[in-house]
């Protein structure tokens, strides 16, 4: 059963609103009334990237009155494999912009308000308030539960979808009769342990089909007909093209939507996910490995210091872009050891400095004494050091 209700007076359809969605009025589901529904609708889609392309080009295209869109970022050309709503021409611009001037182009009824900011236990219950439905496309934890625990404060129900690889879930959250985000995932993973798709890679389709689907339940619970995901989590493996689907429930012990909630306002997400917060500038030490700036760096090499620099990414990203070094896949780390000497200084690096930096333990657990962790990677490099070298 959906959980969003129709304003007391809604907005009549002008001829060219029964031109453009005439397909939707033939619909019994649908019909005027649903259509006038649609277009009273206010809609907030958390991120403007791989779910929220789709996501938003379809609540568009059918006639959603008003998208709030939330993001900070810019367009990088690693994004265009799958944010379909950014072109080659946009990079480097504001994504908001990016997708305010397509959505406009494809309903230029459309009103589109640009939330430009990272998205805070701060401000996300006063930019959460004043839609109806949430659409969750964030790619982190912290802002996963963040989004959940807003939702269920002020009773909006959460289109949720994610992606990683080639799998996808999607279900609906955070409705009165349904479970949460934290009924499922009651505690979020170790961090480190699950990569983000930057680090993992994810096949360029894969948002397509999810942030769709994330789409669909959006405009179900909009309608208030069939039957949205709730109370049921939609898995999707896109290699073996099979849909699969669990049950449910809602947790009586929910520390957000249970009987008795401990969580009744919203907390720090970074600390919740264990990610400690960022400093001004760099940490000297992060578990027992030091941190060396991509500046320190520069200015060591430069000075002519025999510092082993060692890669860790992936033969592929070597030849997109690389500072030099020696290249040893994270995975042959541990059988080429006889390769990197003991007797060196050695700083290790990768794509952002999260695989550098397990390498990096792992090396002073096998004996290694002088060894160090790039902050911020090859990314870092690039924004800081050589903007030549490609980001991707």
């Amino acid at each position: 059963m959906a959980t969003a209700t129709a304003p007391v007076e809604l907005p009549q359809l002008t001829t060219d609103d029964l031109s453009r969605y005439s397909r939707h009025l033939l619909l019994p589901e649908v019909g005027e009334e649903g259509q006038r529904k649609l277009k009273a609708a206010r809609v907030l889609c958390v991120g403007t990237g791989g779910l929220g392309s789709p996501l938003a080009f379809y609540l568009a295209a059918a006639g959603v009155g008003t998208l709030g869109l939330v993001d900070f970022d810019v367009v990088d050309a690693s994004n265009l494999q799958r944010q379909i709503i950014h072109s080659t021409a946009d990079i480097g611009r504001k994504k908001l912009d990016s997708a305010e001037e397509k959505l406009k182009a494809l309903n230029p009824q459309l009103n589109v308000v640009k939330h430009d900011t990272l998205l805070t236990s701060a401000n996300a219950l006063d930019i959460l308030k004043d839609y109806d439905v949430v659409a969750d496309g964030t790619d982190n934890f912290p802002t996963r539960y963040l989004v959940n625990d807003a939702c269920v404060l002020l009773g909006k129900p959460n289109a949720y979808g994610s992606i990683f690889r080639f799998e996808g879930q999607a279900s609906v959250f955070s409705t009165r009769e349904g479970p949460c985000y934290r009924c499922l995932y009651p505690e979020p993973p170790p961090p480190g342990l699950v990569p983000s798709c930057a680090e993992g890679g994810v096949l360029g389709i894969l948002p397509g089909l999810i942030g769709v689907i994330q789409a669909t339940e959006t405009i179900k619970l909009i309608l208030g007909k069939g039957e949205p995901l709730i109370g049921r989590l939609l898995l999707v493996d896109a290699l073996s093209m099979r849909f699969r689907e669990l049950k449910l429930r809602k947790n009586p012990e929910c520390p957000v939507c249970g009987t008795h909630p401990t969580v009744t306002r919203l907390i720090d997400y970074e600390q919740f996910c264990g990610i400690a917060p960022q400093a001004k500038e760099e940490p000297a030490m992060k578990n027992g490995v030091p941190q060396v700036s991509v500046q320190e760096l520069k200015r060591r090499l430069d000075a002519g210091e025999d510092i082993l620099v060692l890669d860790v990414r992936e033969p592929f990203e070597y030849k997109i872009a690389n500072i030099g070094g020696k290249l040893i896949p994270q995975n042959e780390v541990p059988a080429r050891l006889p390769e990197i000497d003991r007797d060196r200084e050695i700083v290790v690096h990768c794509k952002s400095g999260g695989r550098s930096q397990r390498i990096a333990e792992f090396l002073q657990q096998a004996g290694y004494t002088k060894v160090a962790n790039l902050a911020g990677g090859i990314l870092a490099w690039s924004d800081q050091i050589d903007p030549k070298v490609p980001k991707y």
